[in-house]
């Protein structure tokens, strides 16, 4: 990494900048993007003592509503599960890890009920109403998904659970067993087929990777974004970037809210050289997770290609100042180097009066001190 970064500096400056990160942010993006799992679980242990519950009361009379349907699913943590309320309209879900959870609860003849939960301690309480609708209708499509979630063996719900426990723990291998066996207990597991394909990913093996996404499409109907969003982030990987934005962009009309499914859709965009279409793409991202580190990368990435270095910087600074020990960020921080050189080299010698600051912002290290500052200022003052 250090080789090609100083090959950059001597050869193409403005060209090897962008290259050079936007290849270690594309190598290891397979990190975070497969991981409906990561933000709830740390990298040594999976906790797993939450509980969610709460009771289903139907509006009209405060009467409970018993043996309805209720379904709970959490995409940051990879879990969905689906319960029948009892006789008092009561439900429980166990062994829950901290995330933010969405909870519905579907019934014919009813508006469908939400609700959406943080769980942070050990528990969480809710009362749901369900209202008659004016407009009596059966809702087949989340009425079936709960009929089959119901319809998931108990062996099958703990493989896959063992399969997110060690992905967690990054024993690829063994999630591959767990999630493939949970396949094995309950053939139409897409959510468990989408995981084989996340496993294979980081294991490198393309082809198994990309049958298992398409399995999980195919089983989903094209309703479980995620899996579309693998299969996208698989051709992009290949340089089938066309390709890629389509499957992404179908994966979005799924599920609009994931900033994921932005952050790839970005990448394929700024990899065919659209980059307005790239740089709105990373603002989408942001819209729905505002503190999403990697979406500053393809805006770093955008700036790059237009030249816009004091921007790219910007984004950079967000980027290390939002993940100052992530996966990337030495990556980032060489690059960085590189970009004060740039810049040090294009701006104008009377920029550097002895009373005028540098018109770009660089974050300070521990101790307060600013090294790149005072690496660049001898520099300059040396012209």
């Amino acid at each position: 990494m250090l080789y090609e970064l100083r090959k950059a500096e001597k050869s193409s400056p403005r060209v090897g900048i962008h290259k050079t990160l936007f290849l270690s942010f594309s190598l290891n993006l397979a990190l975070i993007a497969w991981a409906p799992i990561a933000g709830a679980q740390s990298a040594h242990f999976v906790r797993m003592d939450g509980k969610i519950s709460g009771t289903v009361l139907l509006k009209a009379g405060n009467r409970p509503a018993s043996q309805v349907a209720v379904r709970l699913k959490s995409h940051a943590a990879g879990i969905f599960r689906s319960i029948l309320t009892d006789l008092e309209g009561h439900f429980e879900v166990k062994s829950l890890p901290p995330s933010t959870y969405e909870i519905v609860v579907d019934e014919p003849g009813y508006e469908q009920a939400q609700a959406s939960t943080q769980l942070d301690g050990s528990s969480s309480e809710l009362v749901l109403y369900l209202k008659s609708s004016s407009v009596p209708r059966t809702p087949l499509d989340s009425y079936s998904v709960s009929v089959r979630e119901l319809k998931i063996p108990s062996k099958a719900r703990r493989e896959y659970e063992k399969g997110l426990g060690s992905l967690a723990k990054k024993d690829i291998a063994g999630s591959l067993m767990h999630f493939t066996k949970a396949c094995e207990a309950f053939p139409d597991y897409y959510e468990a087929y989408y995981h084989v394909g996340v496993a294979e990913t980081k294991l490198g093996h393309k082809d198994e990777a990309r049958r298992a996404f398409q399995k999980a499409i195919d089983l989903s109907s094209g309703r479980y974004a995620w899996a579309e969003f693998g299969f996208g982030y698989l051709l992009y990987q290949e340089g089938k970037s066309e390709e890629a934005v389509n499957i992404i962009r179908r994966g979005l009309e799924a599920d609009e809210s994931s900033p994921v499914g932005y952050l790839v859709l970005g990448m394929a965009l700024l990899r065919l050289n659209r980059l307005d279409e790239a740089e709105r793409s990373a603002h989408e991202a942001l819209l729905r997770k505002p503190n999403f580190a990697q979406a500053y990368l393809v805006l770093a990435d955008v700036y790059a290609c237009r030249h816009e270095y004091r921007a790219q910087m910007q984004d950079l600074d967000v980027y290390l100042k939002l993940e100052p020990h992530g996966e990337e960020s030495e990556h980032v921080r060489q690059a960085r180097v590189v970009v004060l050189r740039i810049l040090a080299s294009t701006i104008p010698k009377s920029d550097f009066a002895p009373n005028k600051k540098v018109p770009f912002n660089t974050p300070q290290d521990a101790t307060g001190a600013n090294p790149q500052s005072a690496e660049l200022e001898p520099r300059l003052n040396k012209n």
